[in-house]
């Protein structure tokens, strides 16, 4: 989730806690859905910045594979304004070109061999275009611009033409557990970090730990990532090793010690993993396949046996975050879909040797693309992947509309029986809560957070004061939790 940081950082304050609404974009479920339109939409109003969703981030090189664009503009708050007219480029670097919703050729400004740009205009709020795949296996990028607003971008994945898809049987689709205890949760795997920094943080005018704060405003789980060395001079953070096993095993212990839950993501890397880079940790480069997936398994027991050895098991794990383009670069890329499944087996065999009642969970960066996601659940069960419960990011700059994220999960839910979390968001807190513990089959498991204690739309200001949308959650809490 942290791709293009800098200016992701900016455009994720534009999403506070605002709300959401897409009629055009495939249903994918026969069952009537709540209309979340007056969560995000205005009539009117002044754009800010654009919002570029593609509904596939993996296409099949093939000349042939397309994805639906959606390009809209937000305003101050991340409302999306349906009135907005104005004029945009549109441009891939990489093997693809880009074709109006109806088929025809979109006005093209310049073609080269790296580069080609075509104009578009948004009208009445939106515009839609096709990415159609050239032949060339490799990434693509496309970016969507107009003066004075700041830009969208996407990087899509393409696989090779004679990638074996596969469809899970129906002996292969197993109910997944009704998990009993709903999360409420929030990633603060910062928040070491931010004590180290001497940020201190007040409830009622107290100074009081945060993991008690949050605990007492309703939430009931923690997320923790976890890097293998991000001590490493290229790790996420060189000497100081924040979000390694010796932080991790110290936040576990005052995470149970307030009485809450532990969720642990594995990153198997030394810095951040998710769909625009899943980097190798150095320790285990130059490892033969079979000994790179033993050496994840290996460490993912060693890992967690240290966390149950002191009283800490995590309540839920996740094998890899964001995976929807794999894990453990280049073997475990998305384009190499058995070495995939053969990483993610080995964590979760690691998981359930150590500890066979713990959740496991998928999680993908795919909050309302549902093809992908259902192409990417395909061909994981069908190589044997097993899992008990599907997470999901969405974050509304990259993740399409909240009824895509709603229709995603109806269908998810009907398709493979299994619980569903948004195991990340930040916008739209009331909504994305109201949407998850309202689907149907009580396979709505809960939501996590990332990292409300100090980013984009947090719940603590700099000097570790509440803001209001800490508030929210005692709402949430009393609606859906007690």
């Amino acid at each position: 989730m942290k791709h293009n940081i800098v200016l992701s950082i900016f455009l994720l304050v534009f999403f506070m806690s605002c709300n959401d609404k897409h009629k055009d974009s495939p249903t994918v479920t026969e069952q009537p859905v709540k209309d979340y339109s007056d969560w995000h939409q205005v009539e009117t109003g002044k754009p800010s910045a654009l919002v570029f969703a593609s509904y596939k981030t993996t296409m099949i090189a093939n000349g042939k594979d397309q994805s639906l664009l959606r390009i809209s503009t937000v305003d101050s708050l991340g409302m999306e304004i349906k009135d907005a007219s104005l004029p945009f480029e549109i441009s891939v670097k990489g093997d693809a070109t880009i074709i109006d919703i109806d088929s025809s050729e979109v006005e093209s400004v310049l073609k080269s061999d790296t580069l080609s740009v075509w104009k578009s205009s948004i009208t009445n709020g939106v515009k839609k275009l096709w990415l159609r795949a050239g032949n060339t296996t490799d990434k693509i990028t496309v970016k969507v611009s107009t003066d004075s607003l700041w830009p969208a971008s996407h990087e899509i994945h393409t696989i090779p033409a004679d990638v074996k898809l596969l469809t899970p049987t129906k002996e292969q689709i197993t109910q997944g557990p009704k998990i009993e205890q709903e999360m409420l949760g929030a990633d603060i795997s910062f928040l070491p970090q931010l004590e180290a920094r001497g940020l201190k943080f007040h409830d009622d005018g107290i100074e009081r730990d945060a993991i008690e704060i949050l605990k007492d405003h309703g939430f009931n789980y923690i997320r923790l990532r976890v890097f293998v060395n991000p001590e490493n001079e290229k790790g996420y953070s060189p000497e100081k090793g924040f979000c390694g096993l010796d932080y991790t095993l110290q936040m576990a212990k005052r995470i149970k010690d307030a009485g809450l839950n532990l969720l642990l993501d594995f990153h198997y890397s030394d810095t951040w993993a998710d769909p625009q880079k899943q980097f190798k940790p150095k320790a285990w480069e130059g490892l033969e396949f079979n000994e790179l997936t033993s050496t994840l398994k290996d460490y993912t027991k060693s890992v967690l046996t240290q966390l149950k050895d002191q009283g800490t098991m995590p309540e839920m794990v996740q094998i890899g975050n964001e995976v929807n383009h794999g894990i453990v670069w280049p073997e475990g890329h998305i384009s190499n879909l058995d070495n995939l499944a053969a990483l993610l087996k080995a964590g979760t065999e690691a998981v359930r040797e150590v500890d066979n009642n713990t959740t496991v969970m998928m999680h993908l960066a795919l909050g309302g693309q549902n093809e992908e996601t259902t192409f990417w659940f395909d061909n994981m069960i069908a190589r044997g992947v097993e899992f008990d419960i599907i997470g999901l990011s969405y974050y509304p700059i990259w993740h399409c509309t909240l009824d895509d994220l709603n229709s995603n999960m109806l269908d998810l839910i009907d398709r493979y029986q299994k619980d569903i979390n948004v195991v990340e968001y930040s916008a739209f807190k009331k909504a994305v809560n109201d949407m998850v513990f309202n689907l149907p089959k009580d396979r709505g498991n809960g939501t996590c957070i990332w990292e409300p204690l100090n980013t984009w739309s947090k719940i603590f200001d700099e000097n570790g004061q509440p803001l209001k949308e800490l508030y929210y959650y005692d709402e949430i809490y009393k609606e859906f939790m007690e």
